[in-house]
């Protein structure tokens, strides 16, 4: 069993050597374990330090391209490298590295494809009240968007396994972790909790200039992620609004008629009209939108199998021996 730990970096020489130095050399139930630095366009010494520490495995982007594609780069090294469960941490030496046995033992037991690590939001000093009610709500957006029960959405600190790792697709060019967890919840992956504990913090987060534009991107993940994984749901409650407006002038109409009134009210009959054709069209985009998700799933399928062979293929390849 090879566990493969990855780190996306952005400018960390200084935190880096720290992360490292707390990473596990052996855990039980695993065989082998390396690790792996996406170097995401880093203009200090990241990647020396990473050589000089004695990192396995560097993937190198000549110029920032972001958390989400450093995750991905990450995961295609792990992959490409014969990992079986991959676990993902932060730079900053946020994560408390002693937890990931805790973190991939659901995966070694059968029980999980995904493991994502609660951190005692309440507890942490730094994070303001407001930003602790925000992570609460989002991980509940999360939560109702994913049909998943994962108390801290937010988190990175993850374990994959080799076949969650496979299947998983970041479409987005900010964050992977909302992303993540919708499309394992709507992809039936089993995806389950464990807490964990944090260090101090090191710095700032660097992903989002401030919480308000963290939250506004979050909620633009959201949107976008379940519209892809559930269309027809998400345009029939888009149509159900002018749909019931249109309905009710409709009605309106027919009970002044009823009662003999016959002047006048044409112009909400045409109102009322147009009401129910946009409730109609938007219900026949999400027929249209739920066809194409039928056929996204038959290229995810396809994907998977082409990807799983060429890993394979590659690992097969460097050891000699199939995997």
């Amino acid at each position: 069993m090879k566990l493969m730990i990855q780190i996306p970096c952005y400018n960390e020489a200084q935190t880096l050597e720290m992360t490292l130095n707390d990473l596990p050399r052996q855990l039980e139930g695993i065989d082998c374990i390396e690790y792996l630095i996406v170097d995401d366009g880093s203009t200090d010494t990241t990647g020396e330090v990473a050589r000089r520490w004695g990192v396995h495995h560097i993937v190198r982007f000549p110029q920032n391209r972001g958390l989400a594609k450093g995750f991905m780069a990450g995961l295609d090294g792990c992959l490409r490298n014969g990992a079986d469960i991959i676990v993902n941490t932060d730079a900053d030496n946020q994560y408390c590295a002693g937890d990931i046995a805790a973190l991939i033992a659901p995966i070694l037991d059968g029980k999980a494809d995904i493991v994502i690590g609660a951190r005692p939001i309440d507890e942490i000093e730094n994070f303001s009240f407001i930003k602790k009610c925000l992570q609460h709500f989002g991980s509940f957006i999360i939560r109702s968007a994913s049909g998943t029960d994962i108390p801290d959405a937010p988190s990175g600190f993850r374990a994959l396994s080799r076949e969650a790792a496979l299947r998983i697709n970041v479409i987005n060019d900010y964050t992977y972790t909302l992303e993540t967890i919708v499309q394992a919840g709507r992809e039936k992956m089993a995806v389950v909790s464990v807490p964990v504990h944090i260090h101090e913090e090191t710095r700032p987060s660097r992903l989002f200039p401030s919480m308000w534009s963290y939250v506004k991107k979050s909620i633009a993940i959201i949107l976008r992620t379940y519209v892809m994984y559930q269309p027809l749901k998400a345009f029939t409650y888009l149509a159900a609004f002018p749909a019931l407006i249109g309905l009710a002038i409709g009605f309106r109409f027919l009970f002044y008629r009823w009662m003999g009134d016959y002047g006048g009210h044409v112009q909400s009959l045409i109102l009322g009209c147009t009401f129910l054709l946009m409730g109609f069209l938007t219900f026949m985009i999400g027929l249209l939108a739920d066809m194409m998700a039928a056929n996204r799933k038959i290229l995810q399928d396809t994907q998977y199998h082409v990807r799983k062979a060429e890993y394979e293929q590659h690992c097969t390849d460097r050891s000699g021996i199939s995997v």
